[in-house]
């Protein structure tokens, strides 16, 4: 494994210190295709035309290709996440091991091997598959425990490789075979688990696991701007590393709404990704030689705004959704009965429904929560007008920005790996 943590060091070792950021926040939105972008844009857009622009409008250079290494053309979180922190394709499912299993030295590993702090911050569990790929490696993401044990047991200069990792996920960390908060501990690790405790994470290393599995979704969270808020965090805490640091933050959940075909848990998603975003990039304009990058994995659900032949999408009706398909399901199958259960529907939707459609709903209630919620999200799309194609994954290209030192080096189209290369480059020339 070592001799593959060289490699890049090796082939890039003719960059020149100085030209490098000492610094690289890497921002990737599970799951954002372009379409995502421009709805976005809409959704946020208040008043009259002209329509303004976001910061993602702001911050774009170009896109990329997404394929994993083999001929299916549509990349997993895992495939596609390897490639963005190693800059080799591998197999879905792969966490920075390639097709013959053998591990792939990611960026992270490299910047500890060079003095740099690194962090990761997640609305999933943070043994999730994208923040897995920068610090783990495994055959299968499914293998989360194992996945949790390489955090602490994979060491460099005899320390684990993430200074700071904030998300979800304690059941994967505190299990019956195993402590690993206690572990981390008594490494030096500040740890916390809820949110009035975030003030008393005051340096790294830190760990923090605010949630069970995943963080709720955005749409759901009784605590504003989730993701917003650990990234402040993790740029305070890796602030004073000497040589530097790599943070990795990833909007998680845009791909799970995306799954859903739920648009308004996908607009939620991508405002707290967007709020994360310009608390990274006002640390850049504070510390100019950092670098900011943010492209997505790979594009979940085919959106498309406008649907059923009409030339028309309806932000507005979206705005007024104030829960996930998935909570709305819940609520409406708790409901008492089917007058209070259309109550509660026109509560959280603001959407009244025909007759025919009522009972197209009621029908739904007492089955599964998926049976509900599918019905429900299909009802916030049919009356917004925005189309899925599919419940997975797109061979979509994906949109790359980037601001800060460097960024110029991404414009224009590239592959997903093309973006680890250059990232990779950085860091082995400090």
């Amino acid at each position: 494994m070592r001799a593959l943590l060289l490699l890049p060091v090796i082939a890039f070792a003719s960059t020149a210190a100085s030209a490098a950021p000492k610094n690289i926040i890497y921002m990737i939105g599970d799951g954002m295709g372009p379409a995502y972008l421009t709805a976005y844009r809409y959704y946020q857009h208040e008043g009259e035309h002209p329509v303004a622009n976001t910061i993602f409008d702001d911050l774009l250079k170009g896109t990329a290709s997404t394929s994993p290494d083999d001929d299916t053309l549509v990349t997993d979180s895992a495939a596609a996440a390897t490639a963005l922190a190693t800059g080799v394709k591998s197999y879905n499912g792969a966490i920075s091991v390639n097709r013959q299993h053998i591990p792939i030295g990611t960026m992270m590993q490299l910047a500890k091997h060079q003095g740099k702090a690194n962090g990761v911050v997640a609305s999933s569990q943070v043994n999730h598959a994208t923040p897995a790929s920068f610090l783990a490696h495994n055959i299968s993401r499914q293998n989360y425990n194992q996945i949790a044990d390489m955090y602490f047991d994979y060491r460099i200069n005899g320390k684990p490789v993430a200074d700071v990792i904030l998300g979800g996920g304690t059941q994967f960390f505190i299990r019956e075979d195993r402590h690993l908060v206690n572990e981390f501990k008594n490494e030096g690790y500040q740890y916390i688990d809820n949110w009035q405790q975030l003030d008393s994470l005051t340096r790294a290393p830190a760990l923090a696991l605010m949630a069970d599995v995943a963080l709720p979704a955005a749409l759901n969270a009784t605590e504003p701007r989730q993701l917003e808020t650990l990234t402040s965090k993790a740029l305070q805490l890796l602030s004073p590393a000497e040589k530097g640091f790599m943070l990795m933050v990833e909007g998680s959940q845009i791909d799970w709404c995306g799954h859903d075909n739920d648009i308004a848990c996908a607009m939620a998603e991508m405002d707290d990704f967007a709020n994360a975003i310009a608390v990274a990039k006002a640390y850049v304009d504070a510390n100019p030689d950092t670098l900011l990058i943010i492209t997505a994995d790979h594009e979940t659900g085919g959106m498309s705004l406008g649907a059923a032949g009409k030339y028309l999408w309806l932000p507005e009706v979206i705005k007024g959704v104030s829960a996930t398909g998935r909570k709305i399901a819940d609520e409406l199958n708790a409901a008492p009965d089917d007058n209070t259960a259309l109550a509660r529907w026109l509560a959280l939707t603001k959407i009244q429904l025909t007759k025919e459609e009522q009972q197209q709903l009621l029908a739904a209630r007492g089955k599964e929560q998926k049976a509900l919620r599918e019905v429900a999200v299909k009802l916030v799309a049919q009356y917004s007008y925005t189309g899925w194609t599919t419940g997975a994954h797109t061979a979509v290209d994906v949109p790359v920005m980037a601001y800060g030192k460097n960024s110029e080096d991404f414009h224009g189209f590239m592959d997903n790996t093309d973006i680890a290369k250059q990232l990779i480059k950085y860091i082995s020339s400090h």
